[in-house]
């Protein structure tokens, strides 16, 4: 479906969010074919932020500071049910290969091969990535930022490197394999396939964009002809709260209200937008979270500055955003680039505090190694429930910005089907005349399991279907306007109750539907049972996450 955005435009977008760019040069609508035998195909930007909420930027409701993204947007497309894998290394393997992540041996993390073939901990042999199928279309195809697909063991201990960017489908790479760490002095920071030193005033979120930029001018130079696919993988703002104080400042007497005052602001901003009914509910605050008006003044510093820190995150990812969108312009190619913006999971509510200083006023600073704590995290997945980790929609709504404007039915507008972190690969396999093996080395790959979102572009539905997710024992499977998720358990089978929802009236998940329509959610869930059993998902086992999934608890007096 199809709605236009409501005035005055867009507001900025936030930096946890990941954006898609492919360009074709001198496309016109009519020669927007997608297909091979069509006009020549785009550069491919995917752009992806890291633990960012649904509602962070200002084109889906935040009042972040994002200028860049938000443009994107205005001249692009919002998805408004978009949905990612519920955390960092199962979004991106199913990004990267189109597969549900156990297929592609990603059910859990990448801390250890629990022994199942759908839990692994790294790319198996029976996926490709979108690297990988993109050579095959004449594609050269770039990295910069973070991967997290690859055994920690392996990257830590001199293993082998089968599953590092460039063994899989990357010409060029700079970033880190392993998941989130210090943005002033990275752990497992790699060009190419050698160890690299940050080196003095070293700043990763700086250090993606500028890479980037050089990948897409080192290209201009050397294959200008041919077109480039670069994948973008932010950091920002996964934890630790490492920003620049001249970013932080801008933000320090915004946060000051409380995550309450917050969280209704952003509900009626988004409702405002047409991101959201007029008649839907915002969920009540998490249960977990405290109450602001009880913090005393020192804790309100304290907590403001998290977010602060937070937003300056944000902030800083659309500024290298802007550094890409620079380039492509100044070399003639924005016009011929498509550009996909989206986050990987929704808003974390992971407790995390080291670092050598833990005051207030190193928040921000190389000394300090904080998050920015359960109740922002609710804030920042309005008008959600839950977060990271879930299949509730706090931890699977993801923004999703597509901008092509030449090959757009129309700009400025919302789409509202349905849409998967799957449904990436499909869609630039399409647009690029590319073609996804059955097999490969021999070892047979499994079909890709996503619809291509090209139709979307031209302002057609999505074929109707079922999506399924499933991540350390939180389950989900949404079928049309039906939604039946649960939580998952701490006890054996480790699966907890489930719930229905009716999206359309109801996508905050405030009213369980499942004792109206039990003979829908038992068919459901028996689909969902088929699913699980067809993709990996079994043996459940529990051993290894077990500790996460007691709910987090908010307790100020550990601030």
């Amino acid at each position: 479906m199809i709605r236009r955005l409501k005035p005055p435009g867009i507001p900025a977008i936030t930096a946890a969010m990941v954006i898609l760019v492919i360009s074709a040069a001198g496309l016109i609508m009519p020669g927007c074919q997608g297909r091979s035998g069509g006009p020549a195909p785009p550069n491919i930007v995917l752009i992806m932020a890291d633990d960012m909420g649904y509602s962070d930027l200002g084109c889906y409701g935040g009042e972040i500071r994002t200028p860049n993204l938000d443009k994107l947007a205005r001249d692009g497309l919002l998805y408004t049910q978009f949905y990612n894998g519920a955390r960092c290394c199962p979004t991106r393997a199913s990004l990267m290969t189109g597969l549900a992540p156990h297929q592609a041996g990603m059910g859990w993390m990448t801390i250890r091969d629990l022994g199942h073939e759908g839990y692994t901990g790294e790319l198996n042999d029976h996926c490709r990535t979108i690297a990988e199928v993109l050579r095959t279309a004449g594609y050269s195809t770039y990295m910069s930022g973070k991967w997290h697909l690859t055994l920690d063991a392996h990257t830590r201990e001199g293993g082998p490197k089968n599953s590092w960017p460039l063994q899989r489908g990357f010409d060029r790479f700079f970033g880190t394999l392993l998941g989130g760490g210090s943005y002033y002095d990275p752990e497992s920071l790699v060009r190419d396939n050698d160890p690299v030193e940050p080196g003095e005033n070293f700043f990763y979120t700086d250090a993606i964009g500028d890479n980037a930029v050089k990948f897409i001018k080192d290209h201009a130079q050397r294959a200008k002809r041919s077109p480039f696919f670069l994948y973008v993988a932010f950091t920002s703002p996964h934890w630790p709260l490492h920003a620049r104080d001249s970013t932080i400042d801008k933000y320090m007497d915004v946060y000051n209200r409380g995550w309450d005052e917050l969280r209704a602001s952003r509900f009626e901003k988004m409702k405002s937008l047409g991101i959201l009914h007029d008649d839907w509910e915002l969920s009540e605050r998490d249960t977990s979270a405290g109450n602001w008006v009880d913090l005393d003044d020192e804790q309100k510093v304290d907590m403001a500055k998290r977010m602060a820190v937070y937003a300056a995150q944000v902030d800083e990812m659309d500024q290298n955003v802007g550094k890409i969108i620079r380039v492509l312009d100044e070399l003639g190619q924005i016009h011929n680039t498509l550009i996909v913006f989206l986050a990987d999971n929704g808003g974390c509510a992971e407790y995390i505090s080291s670092g050598r200083d833990k005051s207030t006023t190193a928040l921000g600073s190389p000394a300090s190694f904080e998050s920015y704590r359960l109740p922002w995290a609710n804030a920042s997945n309005t008008p959600f429930r839950r977060f990271k980790h879930w299949t509730h929609e706090g931890g699977i709504a993801s923004p999703l910005i597509v901008h092509w404007p030449e090959c757009l039915e129309e700009t400025g507008s919302y789409r509202t089907d349905p849409a998967c972190i799957q449904d990436i690969i499909p869609t630039f396999i399409e647009v690029a005349g590319a073609v996804y093996p059955e097999e490969f080395g021999g070892s047979k790959i499994y079909p890709l399991e996503g619809l291509s979102l090209f139709p979307t572009f031209l302002g057609d539905s999505l074929d109707k279907r079922q999506i399924f997710w499933e991540h350390e024992a939180n389950r989900a499977v949404r079928q049309g306007k039906w939604k039946l998720v649960s939580a998952g358990s701490t006890q054996y089978p480790f699966t907890g109750p489930w719930e229905l929802y009716d999206m359309e009236m109801d996508r905050s998940e405030t009213q369980n539907l499942i004792e109206q329509y039990p003979e829908l959610a038992g068919e459901m869930a028996g689909a969902w049972e088929h699913w699980a059993e067809t993709h990996l998902v079994y043996p459940l086992d529990g051993r290894d996450w077990n500790a996460r999934l007691k709910e987090p608890v908010f307790d100020i007096n550990k601030q």
